[in-house]
């Protein structure tokens, strides 16, 4: 009775392992292949001539599969295969990089980059070690009764980029003017007021450029500029002009001590040349004439004593009329003079290379 009972047992466990060796065993399954879009196609001279296929490999008794020569070395291709390189890029020659995907209308298009961008020094106009001239015209500013006009020159030599030594002179002699103002207020209301006119000026002045910078005009233009203050002391010349005796008083010039401040802006057009623009403040101690005549008039009848000092033999008469020490009434009154300059900026020399640090 056990024996019967093992006996099915030992046959449904045979079965069940007989089933993997058959599955390997089994033959396998050629991959499907697409159709040719060449409907006649050149004949293989090694093909069969009952037109089927030779196998591509045979089966041996213990169930593996062998491969010829022409097999391994003429494999077929996987359609499911990936069609990237071992280092991940796209060996496809779609330049949009979408593989046809949705035609010419969604692939990415290229088109050609125009925008212009410019590159700008931070400075543009070096000084270092370089002269500079300015020559410019000068118009006072604060003086409602004369204007004194002039022509100068200015001459710097930059220590430094931003620190220069120089020297500034001005010629004012015959461009000095009366203005309407004066005329009007002398004719309107029988006064007079004491106004001088120059000669020239001249000053030592130390510079210094704090700021400096550039600016775009009209969206294509580029300039540079830069703000520099100065400092200095020299000397003007100076005389009163005869308002209120004018027959008998003449004047001479004479020196003054002047102090300088000034503000400017230079504008540059290219690396050696532009325009500039300086406010003064000359400060000195100016001669005032007297406004009141004295009572004794006693004429100088040579011209020598009208040079000569009163009290002399041919000199004038003591505080009389002539005497020239009653035509001044303050010899030191503090003066403020403001003046505005416009003109040239040129540096030299013109063709000087500078390497500046990236």
């Amino acid at each position: 009775m056990r024996v019967s009972r093992l006996v099915p047992v030992f046959l449904a466990v045979a079965g069940v392992c007989g089933v993997p060796s058959e599955a390997v065993a089994r033959r396998r399954r050629p991959p499907p292949t697409t159709p040719d879009p060449n409907p006649n196609p050149t004949p293989d001279p090694n093909a069969n001539p009952n037109g089927t296929t030779p196998p591509t490999g045979t089966e041996d008794p213990n169930g593996s599969m062998n491969f010829s020569t022409t097999d391994t070395q003429n494999p077929q291709p996987d359609p499911n295969a990936n069609t990237q390189n071992p280092t991940g890029t796209n060996t496809s020659t779609d330049p949009s990089g979408l593989g046809g995907i949705g035609g010419e209308d969604v692939r990415a298009r290229r088109l050609p980059f125009t925008e212009t961008i410019a590159s700008i020094q931070q400075i543009y106009a070096l000084r270092n070690r370089r002269f500079e001239l300015q020559p410019t015209a000068n118009f006072s500013l604060n003086d409602p009764y004369v204007s004194h006009t002039g022509f100068g020159l200015a001459a710097n030599f930059w220590i430094t980029n931003v620190l220069a030594v120089g020297l500034n002179f001005i010629w004012f002699q015959g461009l000095n003017s009366r203005s309407d103002v004066d005329f009007r207020v002398a004719r309107s209301a029988n006064l007079v007021v004491p106004v001088n006119e120059y000669q020239m000026a001249a000053a030592a002045n130390f510079s210094y450029v704090p700021v400096y910078g550039k600016f775009l005009m009209f969206n294509r233009f580029i300039f540079h500029w830069d703000l520099y203050v100065a400092a200095g002391v020299g000397f003007i010349r100076t005389r009163p002009i005869p308002v209120v005796d004018p027959e008998v008083r003449v004047f001479n010039y004479d020196f003054r001590i002047l102090f300088n401040a000034t503000v400017g802006l230079r504008v540059f057009f290219n690396r050696w040349i532009g325009i500039v623009g300086e406010l003064h403040n000359y400060i000195y101690l100016e001669a005032l004439e007297n406004r009141q005549i004295a009572d004794l008039d006693r004429p100088v009848t040579t011209q020598s004593g009208m040079t000569a000092a009163c009290g002399s033999p041919n000199g004038p008469v003591c505080n009389s009329r002539q005497d020239p020490n009653t035509w001044i009434r303050e010899r030191n009154a503090i003066t403020d003079n403001v003046m505005l300059s416009v003109g040239l900026t040129v540096f030299l020399p013109v063709g000087v290379h500078y390497r500046l640090q990236k």
